[in-house]
């Protein structure tokens, strides 16, 4: 759209705007009529261990979120010369799974617990059993049940259960709901009726009766909502909370709330079955839209929804790129203090070019921060280890550490790919780990054996793929009449450039030899995460 339409489409609100709270940014992406993002803003936060688990401060989500908001209006008054003041549209999204509790009052009831606590195993397991669906350790209800278990006292004052993408949502809108792929990761969904399974509900209050709690689950739970559903509008509370300079007029629709495996698979055209989108960056996951269901429970892989419900695996590791980040810091450090000056993206650049035509044999990286269960990890630390006589380059070092981001996923995707046969004709690749050109993804293809393409937009990520699903709801309040899927091959992707790598017979062969050292080395992760060192004080 050329300077003038934009400037139009922003004063008459023809714009939709996609909020996401992620692992270590919060963003927030304005799009006009045509779908490509006219302005932007971020603030950047990080996740703390407070007695012993893994959180985020509500306030600090807040404090991003009026941060962002504006850093993007800014940007729409100094490219377009408006304020903005109004916007066809709003979605809402954050990192999936949780815990986040509520009274009748709307008082927190304790700290959020996030994704990427590890601490709910055997109630994982005993929901499993009783689903006959695998629970993972992540999902809201697992870390619901094991309040109860533990007798928290917060537990019989539990009014309202959601996730952050769903806290965020009531505060602007007063209403509590979810988008379907979002509640997804709270509870098991039923596709065809785009809610709760309520066969399982009853399950869970039947275990939960036990304990004499005051309440049943579809009490506390959200409503469930699919795409190009109206979620509510924004409140004169809610506006004034999101842009304190007041500006911004109450009004506004919002469609469902998602979280970021469904914004992920909007922003890679992936919510068609036989379709799939690996997200790596702070996590990472694949997910791959089923056209059968699994013939059995595997612990490894979620049985998730697209935004429209249709069934999904998900494999979901905890930890991706943060090890990885932190080796680059280093050596930006060395830089440094060489008296070089490299940019952050020259430096990723420089290294994972490094990383491409090199050989890590010989050498061993672990990336967990947190427990993995995928590999089976109760607690993760990172860890690197070579044999004597192995070759220590800097791009055998690079590939080792992207190598070891990769592992995790590639040991769930073969249960998923090789033992269930799914069907899989495209997988696109979107996150901080793609950016640098053709490494990633290359890579990427060789460890899984599949295609990866990644599309000009990739670098947008989720809060794009919300904004898209805002002006979706929006399209369909105004008479679009098809589905989510013919909407973004319609409107959204048609013109789209993909760039695609396929697996080459090198990077294949040596990421199979550094995954069975992966394999073989796991009791010395396990040790030094929770024996051994933990013991020693180190």
């Amino acid at each position: 759209m050329e300077h003038k339409a934009i400037a139009a489409a922003i004063a008459e609100g023809r714009t939709a705007l996609g909020l996401e709270l992620g692992s270590t940014r919060i963003k927030a992406v304005l799009i006009g009529p045509s779908h490509q993002p006219i302005a932007a803003g971020a603030f950047d936060w990080e996740n703390r261990l407070e007695d012993g688990l893994w959180t985020y401060r509500l306030e600090d989500a807040w404090r991003g979120l009026q941060a962002a908001y504006q850093q993007l209006s800014q940007e729409v008054w100094e490219k377009y010369g408006e304020k903005l003041r109004t916007l066809g549209a709003v979605g809402v999204s954050a990192m999936m799974h949780g815990y986040l509790p509520f009274d009748k009052e709307g008082r927190q009831l304790c700290a959020f617990r996030t994704w990427r606590n590890t601490v709910t195993g055997a109630e994982a397991e005993q929901l499993t059993e009783l689903f006959g669906f695998n629970i993972p350790q992540r999902w809201s209800i697992a870390h619901l049940y094991r309040a109860i278990r533990l007798e928290e006292e917060h537990v019989p004052r539990l009014a309202y259960l959601t996730t952050l993408a769903g806290y965020i949502h009531w505060q602007l809108t007063g209403e509590k709901v979810l988008g379907v792929g979002e509640a997804a990761g709270m509870f098991p969904v039923d596709s065809e009726t785009c809610g709760f399974d309520q066969n399982r509900v009853r399950l869970f209050d039947g275990l939960a009766a036990q304990r004499g709690l005051p309440w049943r689950l579809g009490q506390v739970l959200p409503r469930v909502l699919c795409a190009g559903e109206e979620a509510g509008r924004l409140t004169p509370q809610g506006a004034k909370r999101l842009d304190p300079a007041g500006l911004l007029e109450p009004g506004v629709p919002f469609c469902p709330p998602e979280g970021d495996a469904g914004t992920g698979m909007t922003a890679t055209d992936s919510v068609a079955p036989r379709t799939g989108n690996v997200s790596a960056g702070t996590s990472i996951f694949a997910m791959v839209v089923l056209e059968r269901p699994l013939s059995k429970v595997y612990p490894e892989l979620d049985l998730v929804a697209t935004p429209t419900g249709r069934p999904a695996a998900m494999v979901h590791c905890n930890t991706c790129t943060s090890d990885l980040d932190a080796w680059v810091g280093l050596f930006g450090q060395a830089v440094e203090r060489a008296g070089a000056s490299l940019s952050k993206s020259q430096l990723y650049e420089m290294l994972y070019q490094e990383a491409l035509s090199a050989d890590c044999g010989g050498l061993l990286s672990y990336n967990c921060y947190s427990g993995e269960p995928v590999i089976g990890l109760a607690q993760g630390r990172p860890l690197f280890t070579r044999q004597p006589e192995a070759p220590m380059t800097l791009g055998g070092f690079m590939r080792a550490q992207l190598f070891a981001a990769m592992a995790p996923l590639k040991m769930g995707m073969e249960l998923l790919l090789d033992q269930e046969k799914a069907a899989l004709d495209r997988l696109c690749g979107h996150g901080g780990l793609f950016k640098t050109p053709v490494v990633g993804q290359r890579l990427m293809a060789g460890a899984l054996g599949v295609p990866v393409s990644v599309m000009e937009t990739a670098g947008e990520g989720g809060p794009w793929g919300m904004a898209i699903l805002a002006m979706y709801s929006l399209r369909r309040q105004m008479g679009w009449e098809g589905s989510l899927e013919d909407y973004l091959a319609a409107e959204v992707f048609a013109q789209a450039e993909r760039s695609t790598a396929e697996p080459q017979p090198e990077d294949s062969q040596g990421f199979a030899a550094f995954l069975a050292r992966y394999k073989a080395g796991l009791p010395l992760e396990s040790l030094a995460a929770g024996g051994l060192l933990r013991e020693a004080g180190t």
